[in-house]
């Protein structure tokens, strides 16, 4: 396999990483305009609960899995509940440093509650290898892969064609006209930030078993908001293609240019793009009469 297809392809695989996230990102935008930049410590906040509950139970995937769904729906319902629901209706810019001080807060408790060290994950998705045309990889990657346009799919499914995906469209459309006909917007809002923690926290552990678990990991979601925003805030899948391209520019970057280039290149990117399309590649155009 030359070694463009390489790159490319294991550029895929790091964006499918990014590409989840930026699809938890994108979610809670669309439906209640919020920014969440604590999303990538929500992700490891998961990744450590995970961890701990697979060193106790000896790296059961079934009960990783139930663990990761279960501390998902608590850590993202919890924040919003407690944390961001009496914050609506503040400025943008109030709820924005709300989420930057949960940042904090949770690398700290982490830091705190576990340690700082880097530590292999306990329980391997796949950790065998496998070739593929010439190319080896590890199965976890594949596995990330699979997840990845699940994901995608999933949610496509899950906005179009269901009652509560539907509303969670009509919430994101008008939020007033949605509460007009007796829909929870309040109760979609928490129904938002839940599926959003979920799709991250199978990003966290996710990661954490095909690199490492430690705290640097929360810095995944600042790597991945610049492909919600190339694929569009508002786009759930948008967001998702955003950091497929992000990965794969990154790794060509760092393949042809050198490595000191990988992370600036997605950000040349992002930049060179909303020059021309400030909504993201397929975000909506917001058009307001005067």
């Amino acid at each position: 396999m030359s070694y463009f297809w390489t790159l490319l392809i294991y550029g895929v695989l790091v964006g499918a990483l990014y590409g989840l996230v930026a699809i938890a990102f994108a979610l809670i935008y669309k439906v209640s305009r919020v920014i969440n930049f604590a999303q990538g410590e929500m992700m490891m906040l998961v990744a450590y609960i995970a961890y701990s509950v697979a060193l106790v139970t000896d790296g059961s995937i079934y009960i990783q899995i139930v663990t990761i769904v279960a501390a998902s729906i608590v850590t993202g319902a919890l924040i919003e509940r407690v944390i961001v629901r009496p914050m609506l209706g503040r400025s943008t810019f109030s709820i924005v440093m709300l989420t930057i001080a949960l940042a904090v807060f949770v690398r700290a408790f982490v830091g705190l509650f576990w340690d700082t060290d880097s530590h292999r994950y306990p329980i391997a998705v796949g950790g065998e290898m496998i070739s593929i045309f010439g190319i080896t990889f590890l199965v976890s990657q594949l596995v990330l892969l699979a997840i990845f346009f699940a994901t995608c799919i999933g949610l496509w499914a899950f906005l179009k064609y269901t009652i509560a995906g539907i509303a969670l469209r009509a919430t994101a459309s008008d939020p007033a006209v949605t509460m007009l006909m007796g829909i929870s917007v309040k109760r979609l809002y928490s129904i938002a930030w839940v599926i959003s923690a979920v799709i991250s926290g199978m990003a966290g552990v996710l990661y954490a078993d095909i690199y490492h678990l430690g705290p640097s990991i929360g810095s995944i979601g600042t790597r991945a908001f610049p492909a919600a925003i190339l694929g569009g805030l508002d786009s759930v899948l948008g967001a998702g293609i955003g950091g497929i391209i992000i990965g794969v520019v990154e790794n060509l970057a760092g393949g042809y240019i050198g490595s000191g280039y990988k992370e600036i290149a997605g950000f040349v990117v992002v930049l060179i793009v909303l020059m021309f399309r400030p909504y993201g590649l397929f975000g909506e155009r917001q058009i307001e009469r005067v």
